[in-house]
């Protein structure tokens, strides 16, 4: 196996994968309903990967060193037969690390069929625990109710569940804490995640920043918590336990504290582009050499070039970017 390093010498070993740009939430951090609203045009499916492709340019970015596939959207459990791609990305030799993250509420139907095919773990994106705040972040009203649900079915089903959160000021840093309690009870890893200036339709401001000091404020006025050492190469979180053995939460502060710089991640989007950076406004056409009947060398050849030739490092370089470009949205290459 081969392991490819950019231009910044980081290797190649995460692989995150959309499979659709749709999604039933319309979280205003990600998919604000003013802008995609019924009459949005979302990719057809002619444009979409098949689970064929997929699992080929799945296979092989694995010889090319990586090590972990994420399942994204959009909402991946729209996909129709989405367990039937778990299934084709499991059978790839090498022990891969594949994990999916949902907004959980289809989970109670899906997450028997999901482990039974080859899924290792599930990260499920809840923003707050209270119900009314939960429903205007999610921008549709949606119950917390169906999504607990959902981490309930995967738990019994024997995935591995984490929660992110997304904490945003003027919206739930309120519900820091009542997060950290309900995750402490439910034996579940928490991750909150600082508001990102991702896309170009979240009007996103500084000022709704909850940096990761302010969350750790927050959390140690009630609970002590202990530093943990980085879980792997490359780990986006800021780890820390509960002193008295009350689980994990950790932070990811890609504003704040940026880590660019051991960041291991490529991004497939749904219609077979590669994004280089969540943060990138433009992908490399994949899906062009696959239907062209290219074969595999000169597929691990443009997989390799596209890492090879990489240098992004957005998030250390906010605010000195002038002009700043545009930016792909979340919901269309993953997050």
């Amino acid at each position: 196996m081969t392991t490819l390093h950019d231009r910044l010498s980081r290797p190649l070993r995460d692989l995150r994968i959309s499979v659709t740009d749709r999604c039933n939430f319309r979280c205003g951090y990600c998919m604000p309903s003013d802008q995609f609203g019924a009459n949005h045009a979302f990719l057809p499916k002619d444009q979409l990967l098949s689970f064929e492709e997929i699992h080929r340019l799945a296979s092989l970015s694995i010889r090319l060193g990586v090590t972990k596939i994420r399942l994204t959207g959009g909402e991946p459990l729209l996909r129709r037969g989405i367990e039937d791609l778990v299934g084709l990305l499991a059978s790839i030799p090498g022990n891969i690390d594949l994990a999916m993250t949902t907004n959980g509420v289809l989970l109670p139907h899906h997450a028997e069929g999901l482990a039974l095919a080859g899924l290792k773990r599930v990260t499920v994106s809840l923003d707050a625990i209270d119900p009314e705040i939960f429903g205007r972040m999610n921008g549709t009203g949606a119950e917390v109710s169906r999504v607990l649900a959902g981490i309930s079915a995967a738990r019994v089903f024997g995935l591995p569940v984490k929660v992110n959160a997304v904490i945003r000021r003027g919206w739930n840093e309120g519900e820091i804490l009542p997060l950290v309690r309900w995750a402490r009870e439910s034996g579940v890893t928490l991750r909150f995640i600082e508001y990102m200036d991702v896309g170009e339709t979240n009007g996103w401001k500084m000022e709704e920043v909850v940096s990761a000091s302010e969350i750790l404020d927050q959390v140690n006025g009630e609970f002590s918590l202990t530093a943990l050492p980085p879980a792997h190469p490359g780990e986006t979180a800021l780890r820390f336990k509960h002193t008295d053995g009350g689980g994990e939460i950790g932070i990811i502060a890609s504003v704040t504290r940026p880590f660019c710089g051991d960041c291991s991640r490529l991004r497939l989007s749904a219609e077979g582009k590669l994004f280089t950076c969540l943060f990138a406004a433009t992908g490399h056409d994949l899906r062009a050499l696959l239907r062209g009947g290219a074969d595999d060398a000169t597929l691990s050849r443009s997989l390799g070039a596209v890492w090879s030739d990489r240098s992004d490092r957005y998030s250390e370089l906010r605010g000195r970017l002038d002009p700043p470009g545009q930016k792909a949205e979340m919901s269309y290459l993953g997050g």
